[in-house]
């Protein structure tokens, strides 16, 4: 009866072992972090040209779709830049008629009798045609770009997604190339994971993997990766007082591994309900022992 409980908890333990054993190699096989975020690309929207807001179109963390207007600024003194540019080519346009009049009588006079009119007036009366010429199309040019700078008061949205941060309000000054709001891209979601780098030797782009979102717990995400860092900002070394190597001091016996950033690409569409969010916390794992799918 000893023999056979001896038998029976040898059998028991050596099978708690040997699974324990299966879970540590499929943990290697298939590395594993909670230390994981969602990110998405966030573009700053920055006005192109200076002046006073005017209208605003959109609240706080509203959806909208690329070319949806966000805000107008004040127009009037870039319409006044276009009169004032249209201005300018309607004058150049016609000095350059009376050049070419000019240009064309001299012309005429000298094929008929080139004794009449001496080399060097003509070749001057050509000169101030063919500079008329450039005077006219500087002259539309800066039209073009009078005209460019007013279609830069009215602000759109550039990608489908959702607006954030707006800190401003009608009669607040706008500034050229300041950000003024933030806009979260709803196409280009993924997932960070930081794994140890004890962990990642055996994961090649392309291997699948599982996201659980601590947000939705019962409702794991598949993707795959789509690349690996190549290095992380070093901690120690950077340049110190008298451009020394700054090193901070190790306490601990063990030496702790890095973390790396596996960028993880999700399979679309989504499942239903989820909606992903910039920072949200999430677990990864890696199926490096798997058949590509």
């Amino acid at each position: 009866m000893k023999v056979l409980k001896l038998l029976l908890t040898l059998a028991i333990l050596g099978a708690a072992g040997w699974f324990g054993w299966q879970k540590y190699e499929h943990y290697k096989a298939n590395p594993w972090t909670r230390d994981g975020q969602v990110r998405t690309q966030v573009i700053q929207i920055t006005p192109r040209v200076s002046g006073m807001v005017t209208r605003i179109y959109v609240t706080d963390n509203q959806h909208v779709k690329a070319g949806d207007p966000l805000f107008d600024i004040d127009p009037s003194t870039y319409i006044l830049k276009v009169r004032q540019a249209e201005a300018r080519l309607k004058r150049a346009k016609e000095a350059s008629k009376g050049m070419k009049i000019e240009y064309e009588r001299i012309k005429a006079i000298y094929a008929k009798d080139p004794g009449a009119v001496s080399q060097k007036d003509l070749v001057r009366n050509q000169v101030n045609y063919l500079k008329s010429l450039a005077d006219v199309d500087s002259a539309v040019e800066a039209l073009n770009a009078a005209k460019l700078n007013l279609s830069f008061t009215k602000v759109a949205a550039p990608v489908e997604g959702w607006v954030s941060n707006i800190n401003f309000q009608i009669g607040s000054q706008a500034t050229a190339n300041k950000p003024l709001m933030a806009l979260v891209d709803e196409k280009s979601f993924w997932v960070f994971g930081f794994f140890r780098e004890d962990t990642i030797a055996h994961v090649r782009v392309g291997d699948r993997a599982v996201v659980t979102l601590m947000t939705y717990p019962d409702t794991p995400l598949y993707g795959r990766v789509e690349s690996i860092a190549w290095g992380i900002a070093p901690t120690d070394g950077i340049p110190g007082q008298n451009l020394l190597p700054k090193v901070n001091p190790v306490f601990q016996w063990i030496r702790l591994a890095q973390r790396m950033p596996v960028r993880i690409k999700l399979d679309e569409p989504l499942p239903k309900g989820v909606k992903l969010r910039v920072g949200m916390t999430a677990s990864v794992q890696i199926l490096t022992d798997t058949v590509k799918q």
